[in-house]
């Protein structure tokens, strides 16, 4: 395969991924990416002793492509509880534990108020269907919005307001859960049958990771690509560079103007950072705010996972914002902080200094068509022109990861027939 070039477009999670299974296949790719850093979406900042990632994200242990490609061990994962701490719109607030892997709060759940004694039933039943069922399975079944599928599955309109409707629309980052039922399946699944973690050092530690695995592949930063042609790329600077075979694992849109209509668009989120001398929640937890007149949909406590997140002394504030607002910076930290003390009031007199705040317009992909895999031949879009990236098949790490496995394995047998190896 040595005779062969093929150019990868992007260094995030799908773009490593093609660059380690062309490698196993006997490639020497070269890898582009406009940026200074791999890990595209995936990115942790070092700001004054605190780990900040762009964007409240984790990593489910269970994804099978993650499993694949990533040494757990060494990422030195560190995990959430499983459950939330819930804040309803009026009471106390409340923890919703998970009774299958935490015992002894088993009967806290079963009397918790986050919904009815038979929703949490219901939810018992339906974690033990999917333990019987594949993820390949799950993206098979008809398709229906999420909030439509739990309302079909008889759940409660106070469990859907209490959890669901918080909890995963932090995940979706969409108030109304018009997300795929698809999706809403395959991430109670992950979530039932693995943890939410994140290294030690940071989300980036992940992509960080893959690069490490490269060894025949020629990675070049500060390279962005303007155009896609025949057999031909050219690049911002005016460089070209000839190839056999392009990967396009970004947004392919700008490079070939007959795919503006591949990405449909993206989900947004506001990602606030601060630093606290009080702890607002204690222990290891996402914590949920269930009332929709709030910005703030979830908030945590970084280095109550991982003490690598903050200074010696303080606590790392995670808060996301998926409302639509019209606010300044400034108020916007305002708000935020004054939703925080209302859900909090120990933070009344806590020193809440703003870090930094993360605008991101595409944190996830609107996807039409939710699917799980597709055939390695559906990433080729004309002849040497390949697709990786979540956004083919639904918003994750682990359809990422699959995306670029496909796209290279599309390359390969275009290149040598069958015998992909694995």
């Amino acid at each position: 395969m040595e005779d062969k070039k093929v150019v990868i477009i992007g260094a995030g999670v799908a773009g490593l991924v093609a660059a380690i299974e062309l490698e196993k296949a006997g490639f020497k790719p070269t890898l582009l990416e406009a940026s200074n850093s791999a890990g595209g979406r995936i990115k942790t900042d070092h700001i004054d002793g605190y780990l900040l990632d762009h964007g409240f994200q984790v990593l489910l242990t269970a994804y099978p492509e993650a499993k694949r490609y990533l040494d757990y061990e060494a990422l030195n994962l560190k995990t959430f509880d499983p459950g939330a701490l819930i804040y309803p719109k009026e009471g106390d607030p409340f923890t919703v534990a998970d009774p299958l892997r935490q015992p002894l709060k088993a009967l806290n759940m079963l009397f918790s108020p986050v919904g009815t004694f038979g929703d949490k039933l219901k939810i018992y039943s339906w974690n033990s269907q999917l333990k019987r069922t594949s993820v390949e399975d799950l993206f098979k079944k008809p398709e229906t919005t999420s909030l439509k599928f739990l309302r079909q599955k008889g759940f409660s309109e106070q469990i859907i307001d209490n959890f669901f409707k918080p909890f995963f629309g932090g995940i979706f980052l969409e108030n109304d859960l018009s997300t795929s039922s698809r999706m809403l399946e395959f991430v109670f699944k992950m979530f039932g049958e693995g943890h939410a973690a994140i290294p030690s050092g940071g989300m980036q530690k992940i992509p960080e990771q893959l690069l490490e695995q490269l060894d025949q592949t020629d990675v070049q930063f500060g390279k962005k690509v303007k155009s896609v042609g025949l057999r031909e790329l050219t690049l911002t600077n005016g460089e070209t560079i000839q190839a056999d075979a392009f990967i396009i694992a970004t947004n392919p849109a700008n490079m070939l103007p007959q795919l503006q209509d591949q990405v449909n668009g993206h989900q947004e989120v506001v990602n606030l950072y601060f630093s606290s001398n009080v702890n607002p929640v204690g222990k290891p937890t996402i914590a949920l705010a269930c009332n929709e007149e709030m910005l703030i949909n979830n908030f945590c406590v970084m280095n109550n996972v991982s003490t690598d997140y903050a200074a010696d002394g303080s606590y790392l504030i995670s808060i996301s914002v998926t409302q639509d607002f019209q606010l300044s910076d400034d108020a916007l930290k305002k708000k935020v902080i004054d939703e925080l003390v209302a859900l909090v009031p120990i933070m009344k007199e806590a020193e809440i200094t703003h870090l930094k705040t993360f605008y991101i317009d595409q944190a996830l992909p609107q996807i039409d068509d939710f699917q799980y895999s597709m055939k390695p031949s559906n990433c080729k879009i004309q002849d040497g022109v390949y697709l990786a990236g979540d956004y083919l098949l639904n918003g994750s790490i682990n359809a990422a990861m699959l995306s670029g496995r496909l796209a290279a394995h599309a390359v390969f047998e275009d290149f040598k027939g069958d015998g992909f190896r694995n």
